[in-house]
């Protein structure tokens, strides 16, 4: 068997033993004296999370999996992070292990370990966003010039979208699509976890343990969030996501697309009941933030499981509302929803506000909206709660319809693989559950903006990671379907 070698090994593999020698007696004499020199000026605790850092990234170099992974983690646990250092500008860790898993990947075609790049018909539709994204930023430059932070964050948004490019290609094993969702059930459930313990917290001893996160790009105070952002109400969970609402987004996609797993015939982990309490804490969490819209985003998904594939999730469905609607720990939370139906609430009112001035905006600048960068008056804004319509304000009505064509091409081309999905026992459960995580996400968008808001890096990185996922499963299910027998379809997987 040929011993698999690493891109980075395979470099240092070529160098002569001299030179190996002498360069790695720079890296420590050089690395000595930045620890020293570190230490005196930053102290202890900014010189171990450096260095930390460091390690990290070099390991990320040594494994394209362990890059994926890494980037998994930090999107999730750790979103808003920065290095504790300006370059020009401060880069975000996530930022880095994006990079990181770029490099890596890129390091494997030179090396030859990787040959014939993998596309899909949907990423025609893709590629066409993304140019008009670039396009719009350019135009929009006419109501003001990007500064370092928004060149850093539109850079960001391009990087993320080129997932859907770069894993498409590299996802060509059902054992690695199958691990990701474990990879993602472990981030998402620790988040959930913490977002419930600092939830439990008394609000100081919280607030006191988020702003240790201010040396790498958290804020320093003034974390906690309440409903209608008064004290007197319930206290809103956000974990380290800061906001409730975006937290919210993440907890309602990880649930839809790990839920499929609870009855899938091949489970991506064995224990079905520790699946199903997983489930149940992340759900937890997500109540906990109040995030309505997320709440119903993940009804829906839920809910197209249900009729889709596994009907045994309706019982549990119909538990859940019950208990929902009875237990008085709930009824808070379901009149608060039924008072956003009804428009009533002070939320709900400001978001339909903000919908009013959108559709203003639109109908001035319809085609090509305002851009990123600047607005055309004072009195103009973009942020809107609705994906849909902040789209619209910055990249206009023909941004929007180029999005829903890439999204309804990602859908249309997982429902051609489903047919054949639904019979591969391997894939099943996992491609049904990265595509209703998708569509969750897009029911979600409708009442939130952070899958398309620049300053929120790590919820456009997530979607479209999603995006990716979908395509990836879709282009094996299709690939194997020729060669898939019955034997086939029901033995069991690699993992387990």
């Amino acid at each position: 068997m040929t011993q698999k070698i690493y891109p980075l090994q395979d470099w240092i593999a070529r160098l002569d033993r001299r030179v190996y020698a002498a360069l790695i007696g720079l890296v420590i004499g050089s690395s000595a004296g930045a620890v020293g020199l570190l230490l005196a000026v930053a102290g202890p605790l900014v010189t171990l999370i450096a260095v930390a850092g460091l390690l990290g990234g070099l390991y990320l170099l040594t494994d394209i999996r362990v890059a994926l992974y890494g980037l998994i983690g930090i999107m999730l646990m750790l979103p808003f992070g920065t290095l504790p250092f300006r370059i020009g500008f401060t880069p975000t860790l996530l930022d880095m292990v994006l990079l990181a898993f770029l490099l890596v990947y890129v390091c494997l075609w030179m090396t030859g370990q990787r040959r014939g790049f993998q596309l899909t018909a949907a990423h025609g539709p893709v590629t066409l966003y993304a140019m008009w994204l670039i396009f719009a930023f350019v135009l929009g430059m006419r109501f003001g010039l990007p500064g370092a932070t928004d060149l850093r964050q539109f850079a960001g948004v391009l990087l993320s979208i080129s997932l859907v490019y770069l894993l498409v290609d590299y996802l060509r094993d059902p054992v690695m699509l199958r691990r990701l969702v474990l990879v993602v059930m472990l981030f998402v459930g620790l988040q959930a976890l913490l977002a419930i313990g600092l939830w439990l917290l008394p609000d100081a001893t919280a607030e006191g343990l988020l702003v240790r996160l201010a040396r790498i790009g958290y804020p320093e105070g003034g974390v906690i969030r309440y409903i209608e952002a008064n004290p007197d109400l319930p206290e809103r969970a956000i974990g380290t996501w800061v906001d409730p609402n975006a937290l919210g987004g993440i907890l309602a996609v990880g649930a839809a697309m790990i839920a499929p797993q609870v009855f899938a015939r091949r489970p991506v982990f064995r224990y079905r009941w520790l699946t199903g309490v997983i489930v149940g804490i992340i759900v937890l969490a997500l109540l906990l933030t109040s995030s309505r819209a997320s709440f119903l985003a993940l009804g829906t998904g839920l809910t197209v499981i249900a009729f889709v594939r596994y009907r045994r999730f309706i019982p549990l469905l119909a538990v859940g509302a019950a208990l929902l609607l009875l237990l008085p720990q709930t009824r808070d939370y379901v009149e608060r929803i039924f008072q956003a139906l009804r428009g009533e609430d002070l939320a709900t009112q400001m978001r339909l506000g903000e919908w009013g001035d959108a559709l203003e905006l639109i109908s001035q600048y319809p085609l090509t909206g305002i851009g990123f960068t600047g607005t055309p008056s004072g009195n103009l804004y973009t942020d809107v709660a609705n994906m849909y319509l902040i789209m619209a304000n910055t990249i206009g009505l023909t941004g929007v319809a180029f999005f829903l064509l890439a999204m309804g091409s990602v859908l249309l081309y997982g429902w051609q693989a489903w047919r054949s999905a639904r019979h591969d026992a391997a894939l099943e459960s996992i491609h049904l559950g990265y595509h209703v995580a998708l569509l969750t996400a897009l029911v979600n968008a409708v009442a939130d903006l952070y899958y398309f808001r620049t300053d929120f890096q790590a919820s456009i990185t997530w979607f479209w990671l999603i995006v990716a996922l979908c395509l990836a499963s879709s282009r094996l299910v299709l690939a194997r379907t020729p060669a898939l027998t019955p034997a086939a379809a029901s033995a069991p997987a690699p993992d387990g």
